[in-house]
C-alpha cells in the first residue's frame, strides 16, 4: 500500500539523514585528494542540447538509443539531461576558453541520469565524481591520475576490496587494423552472435567485446587481441605505464579485453573493480581519450580522465563498514537552568571542538528518557548537565558505547577527553 499520494520516481532514490554522513564523507575525501594534486573544480549545467551527446557517447550506444532522458523544449530544442560528465566538462572548457596553450586539471561531481533497469548499485538518477585533464601527452598523466584514485581508495578504507585494470588501445591506426580483424573474425561466428552484437558488429565491433550473453563471450574467447595491432610507439607507451605502476607499488591486472567503443580513446584504459557488489563491479573507469576535443570542435588537445560512481563507493563502505560516522556526544539537560546553561556550553564546545558533531537534547523530560535518547542516537558519550553538576561546576560524562562508570569532569577535562575522540 501506498504511503501517500505521491512517490519518488522509480530509480531515483532519496538520500536520508542517516546516510548523508557518508556521502559527506566521501564527498569529503575525493575533494581534499583532488586539491593535494592541483585539480580545480569545474561545474556545468545538468541539461546540455542532445546533439552534445549523440557527438561523443555515439548515436548507435545503447546510453543514446535507449538511456538518455531526452525531451523537446518550449522552443523545439532537444534537450537532455546528462547520462556522464565528459562530454559536458569539455564543452565548458571549449566554450569559455580554458584550453587556450593552456594545461587543466579539473573535477566535477553531480549527479547524472540514465533510464536503466534499476537495481544495487545502478539507478537512474545516479551520482559521478569524476577528474579531467588537458593539454599533456605524457604517460604520467595517466599514472597521475591512478594513483589519484588509488589514493582516494585508501583514504576511504575500500583499497583492499578494489582492483585495477588496464589495457591499451593503441594509436586510431591501430584500432582501423583491429576493427577489420574483428570484423573478419566474427563474420565466421555470425550464426552464433545475438541481435546486439550483430547490429555491433556493422556500427562499432568493439563493444561486442563488452557483451554480458554467455553464448557471445564464448566467441569473444577467441577473438584477436587487441595488443596483437600495437605499434612499437603503443607498446613502448603501455609499457612505460606498467613500469611506474609497478615502481608505485599500485597492483593491477592487464586485461586484454578490456576496450572502449568510442574512436576518440587512445592508449591507457582502465577499471577499478570489485567482487563485493555482485554485477555492479566497476566503481572507477577512464582514460586517455585525445581526440574527444577535436571532435567537438577544438584544437586537438590530449586529455585524460575517470569518472567514479559514488552510490557503489557507498556501497562498498557500508559493505565493509570501512568507516564510522558517530556522533561525538550528545547533551542531557535536567532542569530548566541545565537547559539554558547546557546550550550555552554545547556552543562553546563547537567553537572549539570544529570537526566534532553534537546534539543536544530540545525535547525536555525525564533523565531516564534523557539517556534513552541518547544511547539511540549512537553518540560515543552523554555529556549530563543537571542540578548537581551546576552545583559543583562539573560535567557528567558517560561512555556510551564501552562499559563504565559515570565521571564528573570540567570543562577543560571533557575537551580534551573529546579530542582524543
Amino acid at each position: 500500500m501506498s504511503a501517500g499520494l505521491y512517490q519518488a520516481i522509480r530509480g531515483m532514490n532519496d538520500v536520508l539523514p542517516s546516510d548523508v554522513s557518508v556521502w559527506q564523507y566521501v564527498e569529503s575525501v575525493c575533494r581534499a585528494v583532488v586539491g593535494r594534486y592541483a585539480y580545480q573544480e569545474i561545474r556545468f549545467p545538468v541539461l546540455e542540447k542532445t546533439a552534445l551527446f549523440q557527438r561523443t557517447v555515439g548515436e548507435v550506444t545503447d546510453i543514446v538509443e535507449k538511456e538518455m532522458y531526452t525531451f523537446l523544449d518550449r522552443n523545439g530544442d532537444s534537450l537532455s539531461l546528462r547520462p556522464e560528465g565528459t562530454a559536458a566538462c569539455v564543452r565548458a572548457a571549449i566554450q569559455n576558453g580554458l584550453l587556450h596553450n593552456a594545461i587543466q586539471r579539473l573535477w566535477y561531481v553531480g549527479a547524472m541520469y540514465r533510464h536503466e533497469r534499476p537495481q544495487k548499485g545502478r539507478y537512474r538518477q545516479f551520482h559521478q565524481f569524476g577528474v579531467e585533464s588537458f593539454g599533456v601527452s605524457s604517460v604520467q598523466m595517466e599514472v597521475e591520475q591512478l594513483l589519484l584514485a588509488h589514493r582516494i581508495f585508501e583514504e576511504l578504507g575500500i583499497s583492499d576490496v578494489i582492483h585495477l585494470e588496464i589495457n591499451s588501445l593503441g594509436s586510431k591506426d591501430c584500432r582501423v587494423r583491429y576493427k577489420a580483424a574483428l570484423v573478419e573474425y566474427f563474420h565466421q561466428y555470425r550464426s552464433l552472435l545475438d541481435e546486439d552484437a550483430e547490429r555491433r558488429l556493422q556500427t562499432n565491433p568493439l563493444r561486442i567485446l563488452d557483451s554480458k550473453n554467455p553464448d557471445v563471450k564464448k566467441v569473444v574467447a577467441n577473438a584477436p587481441l587487441l595488443s596483437d595491432y600495437w605499434s612499437e610507439e603503443s607498446q613502448g607507451h603501455f609499457e612505460s605505464v606498467c613500469q611506474q605502476l609497478d615502481m608505485m607499488g599500485i597492483d593491477y591486472t592487464v586485461n586484454s579485453r578490456l576496450v572502449r567503443g568510442l574512436d576518440y580513446y587512445c592508449h591507457t584504459v582502465y577499471e577499478w573493480v570489485t567482487d563485493a557488489l555482485g554485477a555492479q563491479g566497476t566503481v572507477c573507469a577512464g582514460g586517455r581519450y585525445d581526440g574527444l576535443v577535436e571532435k567537438l570542435g577544438g584544437k586537438p588537445t590530449p586529455a585524460v580522465g575517470f569518472s567514479m560512481g559514488l552510490e557503489r563507493v557507498v556501497l562498498l563502505m557500508e559493505e565493509q563498514e570501512s568507516r564510522q560516522f558517530p556522533l561525538h556526544a550528545y547533551w542531557i539537560l535536567v532542569g530548566e537552568k541545565a537547559q539554558a546553561v547546557g546550550m550555552q556550553l554545547a556552543e562553546s564546545f563547537r567553537d572549539q571542538l570544529p570537526g566534532l558533531h553534537f546534539e543536544v537534547n530540545v525535547h525536555g523530560g525525564s533523565f531516564k528518557s534523557q539517556f534513552k535518547r541518547a544511547d539511540k542516537s549512537g553518540a560515543l558519550f552523554a555529556l549530563i548537565l543537571g542540578e548537581d553538576e551546576l552545583a559543583s561546576g562539573v560535567i557528567g560524562v558517560k561512555n556510551l558505547r564501552e562499559r563504565s562508570s559515570q565521571q564528573s569532569m570540567t570543562e577543560t577535562e571533557v575537551i580534551a577527553l573529546l579530542k582524543e575522540a
